[in-house]
């Protein structure tokens, strides 16, 4: 059967204003659906007999009930067509009919009751989504950034990550309940005032950046906290920009760093390369809280630090890496050359960092055991450290 959905946006007003063509599609209309907030505010509005289907997690089950039905008229918030319904709707069911009749987004709504010209703004959302938008536009350093928020990730609790990982060069607004005459109200806050303040939900936020924050590339290892403060125990500032350069990172999507220590290397990759997801891994217990320590330090959220044995980890919640660094193998090379070897993408890229003519010719033999292939060859002398080979296997 052929659907058609008609998609009406809302503000959170108890007293919402439609033009004729939405009233007459409303009146037309049997079949309705939304949230139970939508509910509340069109209940009026709705034809003796009409049919509700509240939209509710997961929505499988909302799903079943629209194939019932030829026509719906569904209300959501804001622009559907902006992180919206109107969106999970074109996803789903690709041959539907769908017209959209927006309202303003919250974000918009913030930005007008603050005056503020937003064509500059990045737009994020963590309504049941994670930190990984969001904390790109950290990292990068955006003017503005506006995020939808949700009962999780509540403006405190993104105000107290922030200046967690450092980024306090931000203010904070916050609009609850916009556009309900009775309930509504935009605070402006510092983020330390944010991090111990209750705000009404629903709300979103704009942060204003006040001025620059540090972006690292090629991080002094001095710099870092050091396991036992061994400094031979972190891989050299420019070898680690080499190793990142043999990795192609810009071309890639999932990074794993396996042996990652002082988390320099999946550090420098982060503040690199904001969009890669990148998935840690150290035998050691200390390595979680260097990991922790380190990525504060120098603002890199977002890192997914893995401690125990790679050779015994569950690998298959993760998401399949296309770029593998080897930083440390534990006398076990081939047999983690294998392992990686079962979950690499078509096209993925593995780089090890030689430090001996045994350890080389242990990866070219497990390379080659493969059916991969040596692709690149760097041969580095670092003042008066052991010359390195860095060679990357596709």
């Amino acid at each position: 059967m052929c659907k058609k959905f008609t998609v009406i946006g809302l503000t959170d007003g108890r007293k919402p204003f439609f033009p004729p063509e939405v009233l007459e599609a409303i009146a037309a209309a049997s079949v309705f659906s939304g949230g139970r907030r939508h509910h509340e505010i069109v209940e009026h509005l709705l034809p003796l007999g009409a049919q509700w289907i509240e939209i509710t997690v997961p929505l499988e089950a909302v799903f079943e009930q629209y194939a019932a039905h030829r026509e719906v008229v569904v209300f959501a918030s804001g622009d559907p067509l902006f992180y919206g319904f109107a969106g999970t709707l074109r996803r789903r069911l690709p041959e539907a009919e769908i017209k959209v009749y927006p309202a303003p987004n919250s974000l918009q709504m913030l930005a007008h009751r603050m005056c503020l010209p937003y064509e500059q703004m990045r737009c994020v959302s963590l309504t049941g989504r994670p930190w990984d938008a969001f904390d790109k536009a950290l990292i990068t350093g955006e003017i503005l950034i506006g995020a939808l928020t949700d009962r999780h990730k509540t403006p405190s609790m993104i105000a107290s990550r922030m200046l967690e990982y450092g980024y306090d060069n931000y203010r904070m607004t916050v609009g609850e309940s916009l556009g309900n005459e009775a309930e509504e109200r935009v605070r402006s806050l510092s983020l330390a005032e944010a991090s111990e303040t209750e705000f009404a939900f629903p709300n979103c936020l704009i942060l204003e950046r006040l001025r620059g924050n540090p972006r690292p590339f090629g991080i002094p290892e001095s710099e870092f906290e050091l396991l036992d403060g061994r400094a031979k125990m972190i891989t050299k500032m420019p070898i680690r920009l080499l190793t990142l350069q043999a990795l192609e990172l810009r071309r890639r999507h999932s990074f794993w760093d396996i042996g990652f220590c002082t988390g320099s290397v999946s550090i420098e990759a982060r503040l690199q390369f904001p969009d890669l997801q990148i998935t840690a891994f150290e035998v050691r217990e200390a390595g979680r809280q260097l990991m922790e320590a380190n990525s504060r330090r120098f603002g890199a959220p977002g890192i997914n630090a893995v401690i125990g044995d790679f050779m015994t980890a569950g690998l298959d919640s993760l998401p399949a890496p296309d770029a593998v660094f080897i930083g440390g193998h534990g006398g076990r090379l081939k047999e983690m050359l294998r392992r990686i070897d079962e979950v690499l993408l078509p096209g993925g890229a593995i780089v090890f960092n030689s430090v001996s003519p045994e350890s080389k010719a242990q990866f070219e033999e497990g390379i080659e055991a493969l059916g991969r292939h040596i692709t690149g060859r760097t041969h580095v002398a670092i003042d008066d450290f052991n010359p390195i080979d860095i060679l990357r296997a596709e």
